[in-house]
């Protein structure tokens, strides 16, 4: 896991219920805009999450030995979006085994 979500995990873990919302919709407000040359992909729901009621857009990029996650979530779903933004933001630059090593509770954790 990154230091930076690592970070993430506690401040949110450490926040009461209204904190934790408004860090989710600062973090929602921050997702950075999807490269123009990944929008054909997301138009033909490529790399879309399944199962996910909004339309979610994730793509993983090696950088500099490390990755990028490019993501798309609607601003109509703000905790959607605060999540791909938070997931975006703590993974840049980490090591393909910082990604596949996650937590499955990683919600929980974030309460």
């Amino acid at each position: 896991m990154t230091s930076a979500l690592e970070k993430a995990i506690h401040r949110f873990g450490s926040s009461d219920r209204n904190t934790r919302l408004e860090l989710l919709l600062d973090y929602a407000r921050s997702l950075p805009a999807l490269p123009e040359r990944f929008h054909a992909a997301r138009d033909q729901g490529l790399y879309n999450v399944p199962e996910c009621q909004s339309p979610v857009f994730l793509l993983l990029e090696r950088e500099n030995g490390g990755v990028v996650l490019h993501a798309d979530a609607p601003r109509e779903a703000p905790t959607v979006r605060g999540f791909v933004s938070l997931l975006a933001r703590t993974l840049k630059g980490a090591t393909p085994a910082e990604v596949a090593d996650l937590p499955p509770d990683l919600l929980d954790r974030l309460g």
